[in-house]
C-alpha cells in the first residue's frame, strides 16, 4: 500500500487557533469523504452526558451533536509505511465541542471503526472509547452509500447507520466565527482514562475543503447510547473529499 500523505499539511500553520505542539509528530491519518451531520441538541442533556472536567461548547448559546461517517489511509506511526488491512478502514464518530481550560476541541461518545486491530490499539492505548463495526462504503453515481452495525455486544447494541450522501456545493474554507468554522476546524481531542483523568491529544491538519451537502438517513441510531435525543429534523450536513492529519502523542 503506497503512503500517499499530503506533506505540504505541515506548512498549512495560519488558520491554527494556537501554535503546532512542541515535541514531534507520531502519526498519520487520511480523512476521505467524509459527511458531517450535525444536529442541534438540549444543552442540559448533553452536559450530563459529559465527563467532569469538560465545559460544553455551544455557537450562540446553541449546543451540537455531530455524527460523522468516513474512510481513512495512511494510518501509520510515522516512518513506518503504510500496511494492507491495517492502515486503512472506515470510521464512523459521535462527537459534541467542549472547552478544557481554554482550549476548545472534540469530545467523542463513540468511535466505530472495521479495523479490530485499530480498535484494540486505541481503547487500550489512547483510552478512546473505539467499538469494532461491520462496515462498507461505497461510491456510486456520485452518493456515498455507508452501512455500519456495531459488534462490541454481538447484537449491533443500538448504534447502527445507514446512509447515502452527497456534496451540492462548491468547495469553500469555512470563516472564522461562523458556524461551519465552529464544528469543524478543532485541534484537539479530549477524553478521559479508566481513573477518570481528563487527557487530550493534539492534532493538525490544512482548513477544511467543505462543500454543502445533503443525506440520506434509512437508519441512524448511533446516539442512542448517549442518552440525548436528536430532534426530529433534517441535519446540517456538510462534505469534505479529504484531509491529511498529523497527531502527537496523548497528554
Amino acid at each position: 500500500m503506497q503512503n500517499d500523505f499530503d506533506d505540504g499539511t505541515l506548512e498549512r500553520t495560519a488558520h491554527r487557533p494556537w501554535p503546532m505542539p512542541d515535541g514531534p509528530w507520531l502519526m498519520t491519518q487520511t480523512w476521505h469523504d467524509l459527511a458531517f451531520a450535525h444536529w442541534p441538541v438540549d444543552q442540559t442533556a448533553l452536559r450530563a452526558a459529559l465527563p467532569a472536567g469538560l465545559e460544553l461548547d455551544v455557537f450562540e448559546g446553541q449546543a451540537w451533536m455531530g455524527v460523522v461517517p468516513f474512510h481513512m489511509t495512511n494510518v501509520t506511526p510515522r516512518g513506518v509505511p503504510a500496511l494492507p488491512f491495517v492502515s486503512a478502514f472506515p470510521e464512523l464518530n459521535v462527537r459534541t465541542y467542549v472547552v478544557a481550560g481554554d482550549k476548545p476541541g472534540v469530545y467523542f461518545f463513540s468511535l466505530d471503526a472495521g479495523n479490530p486491530v485499530a480498535v484494540g490499539f486505541a481503547r487500550s492505548l489512547l483510552h478512546l472509547p473505539y467499538h469494532s463495526a461491520a462496515m462498507s462504503v461505497e461510491e456510486r453515481d456520485g452518493w456515498v452509500h455507508y452501512r455500519s452495525r456495531r459488534l462490541t455486544d454481538g447484537s449491533g447494541g443500538g448504534a447502527d447507520f445507514e446512509a447515502r450522501y452527497r456534496p451540492t456545493g462548491p468547495v469553500f474554507e469555512p470563516a472564522a466565527g461562523s458556524l461551519e468554522h465552529f464544528l469543524t476546524e478543532r485541534y484537539r481531542l479530549y477524553t478521559v482514562d479508566p481513573r477518570h483523568a481528563l487527557r487530550h491529544l493534539d492534532i493538525h491538519h490544512g482548513p477544511w475543503p467543505l462543500q454543502e451537502a445533503e443525506i440520506v438517513l434509512d437508519v441512524n441510531t448511533m446516539v442512542e447510547p448517549t442518552g440525548v435525543r436528536l430532534p426530529d429534523m433534517a441535519p446540517l450536513v456538510h462534505f469534505a473529499k479529504r484531509q491529511d492529519m498529523v497527531a502527537w502523542r496523548m497528554k
